[in-house]
């Protein structure tokens, strides 16, 4: 019989408030190091970062994880992660400590912490609560509301048998409206939007459908909102550019966007000032020109991009600043991707065979190669590689990074 494997999450990048990226030391961990959750029988069911605190979902150990190789499949991958049924405990770590018990989501932000909690007595239904972050999770939240059956039994039919888990946080259950960081806190959604995904990013918003369209709303002014323009949205609009295309994964980051569809090809639109998007940036062409010719006397980029020098400066004269559209990314080796996450000026994905692939602003160790490099082209995290780890999902921070792996089986 094969050996029963179980999972674990791994943190790397900004950690100078403190919160847990494996040993927590300095400022900053350059490279994976597993997460270490309160309590020996308890593990991390979940991750939600903020810029100074993070927050962790975990519960008691239930249930052997199935033997054999990880699903390949991108809507059976999540059922590798610890199991969602039964209530947890959220605990905070960083600049906003606390913990509290009966919770089954959690997302924070530097304004607020959302957390859905088991009602307060018997057969209550499920309670969602909004807390300052400083408030430890004690007293009173700042906002609350009983999450109607209903909602909470269209979600656990619609994920019912397939290995998803319910729509998660800042969507609220049954998909007619989410929470928002700034006033007001609940915002709905229009009736024929039948949203599968909400994300957030600094000022924009990007909603995934049950038909796999995507639509965007917010600021523009980096062109994260993918339309070709500058100009703000201020109620969700459908992404025509990839209409008919459809998506599996939709992820925004500060003011940058990324998706991935259901066949794993991955498109990136919005600022691309660090390299987020993978595209060519000209802060990093100007390093990379006077670190390489120093020592060769030769221009480089990374792989499979080709610079041409055309400007005054030296910097590739394809350098692009911000990206209007979405753009198709193609990963090394031929990849498909499986999930995305993005973080302040970062991108992460996780592929088909369960490789890591980071890009971007690296300045905190937030792309795990066990340095503070920034790079404008997808790059494989070799920690997971070496570690014989098969990468499952990821979850950014605006300055980090954590990832669920489980070990890959032996021949």
């Amino acid at each position: 019989m094969a050996e029963e494997r179980r999972g674990s999450w791994f943190g790397f990048g900004f950690c100078g408030f403190g919160q847990a990226l494996g040993s927590g030391r300095g400022r900053q961990v350059t490279s994976p190091e597993p997460l270490r959750a309160a309590g020996t029988d308890a593990e991390v069911c979940s991750v939600s970062a903020s810029w100074s605190y993070t927050a962790f979902l975990s519960r008691e150990r239930s249930g052997p994880i199935p033997p054999g190789p990880a699903p390949t499949c991108p809507r059976l991958l999540l059922s590798w992660l610890p199991a969602p049924a039964g209530a947890g405990q959220v605990q905070l770590s960083g600049s906003a400590r606390g913990a509290a018990e009966g919770c089954r989501d959690a997302w924070a932000s530097e304004t607020l912490l959302v957390v859905l909690r088991d009602g307060r007595g018997p057969g209550a239904g499920a309670e969602l609560q909004a807390w300052a972050p400083g408030s430890a999770l004690c007293g009173e939240p700042l906002w609350a509301q009983t999450v109607v059956p209903e909602a909470q039994r269209e979600d656990r039919e619609d994920g019912e048998g397939d290995g998803t888990r319910a729509r998660p946080l800042p969507l609220l259950p049954g998909a007619r409206a989410y929470v928002s960081p700034l006033s007001p806190l609940y915002r709905p959604l229009a009736p024929e939007l039948r949203a599968r995904r909400l994300e957030l990013g600094t000022e924009h918003a990007l909603l995934l459908d049950e038909a796999g369209q995507v639509y965007s709303w917010g600021g523009g002014r980096h062109g994260q909102l993918g339309h070709g323009t500058l100009e703000a949205e201020p109620e969700p609009r459908l992404l025509e550019a990839l209409q008919g295309l459809p998506m599996a994964e939709v992820a925004a980051g500060g003011w940058h966007s990324v998706c991935v569809s259901e066949t794993g090809d991955v498109y990136t639109w919005g600022w691309n000032e660090s390299g987020q998007l993978a595209l060519p940036t000209r802060s990093l062409a100007e390093d990379r020109e006077t670190v390489t010719g120093e020592t060769t006397g030769l221009s480089g980029h990374g792989p499979g991009v080709t610079g041409t020098t055309g400007d005054e400066g030296g910097a590739p004269a394809s350098c692009i600043a911000l990206q209007p559209f979405p753009a198709l990314l193609d990963l090394p080796l031929g990849s498909d991707a499986v999930k995305a996450s993005c973080g302040s000026r970062h991108t992460a994905v996780v592929t088909r065979a369960g490789e890591l692939y980071t890009w971007g602003w690296g300045k905190y160790g937030q792309l795990g190669h066990g340095d503070t490099t920034s790079r404008d082209w997808p790059c494989r995290v070799e920690y997971f590689v070496d570690k014989q780890l098969q990468a499952v999902a990821v979850s950014c921070g605006p300055w980090n990074t954590y990832v669920y792996a489980v070990q890959r089986e032996t021949s």
